[in-house]
């Protein structure tokens, strides 16, 4: 059974090595469950009582743990699966990037009329909604007649903007980190590309939103 300890940050630390101090001399989780097994101590941070005790290996062991053949597969492997992955990351960011940049955009076409309808129908709707998630708030319904040009061009937009939300679906298999986040600013400009091509009127809207982001 591991030695329960205090942690503090100088003796302690000078006899043991962390999860944190071992992943960064490149011990995985799983080797350190192969070649370490159950940790020496635990010791509890003073400044975070409440959290879960640390594990903490002896540093004679680890050193001598990395001194095996065992330890230089393990590493090697891991190595292996990390560029493996890296490039399995790099090949879906490429294709999905390819994706946005020729996947043809098919912008609704209405008339004027229709899209101040349904842009503040679209407004009023997700004003109505956010009573769900803000206590206190009270819903004030839109009009057409009464919504200024500069009001109705931003809702206009994005509506449009809402009812292209299938192609966020190209981003599938991006899972974080700055791939998807190219990807979605990719995406975004040619949704209000598009948008602003076929409503010319919507371009200095959908200009002024993408600056915006």
């Amino acid at each position: 059974m591991a030695e329960s300890l205090p942690c503090p940050e100088g003796e302690l630390h000078r006899t043991y090595y962390t999860l944190a101090a071992l992943r960064a001399r490149g011990w995985t989780a799983s080797m350190v469950r192969d070649l370490l097994g159950e940790p020496d101590a635990q010791g509890r941070s003073p400044f975070y009582g409440a959290a879960a005790p640390t594990r903490m290996f002896a540093i004679g062991r680890v050193e001598s743990a990395e001194g095996t053949v065992e330890f230089a597969r393990a590493l090697a492997a891991a190595a292996r699966r990390s560029a493996a992955a890296r490039e399995a990351a790099a090949r879906r960011r490429k294709a999905v990037l390819d994706r946005i940049t020729t996947e043809p955009v098919e912008v609704p076409r209405l008339s004027r009329g229709e899209l101040a309808e349904e842009a503040v129908r679209h407004r009023n709707r997700r004003d109505q909604e956010r009573v769900w998630h803000r206590p206190g708030h009270i819903p004030d319904p839109a009009a057409v007649a009464t919504t200024d040009a500069a009001t109705m061009a931003r809702w206009q937009v994005d509506y449009l903007r809402h009812r292209l939300t299938r192609y966020d679906a190209l981003m599938d298999g991006l899972y974080g980190g700055a791939g998807r986040t190219e990807a979605a600013q990719l995406l975004r400009a040619r949704l209000h590309d598009a948008i602003a091509r076929a409503y010319p009127e919507l371009a200095a809207e959908c200009r002024r939103q993408l600056a915006g982001r």
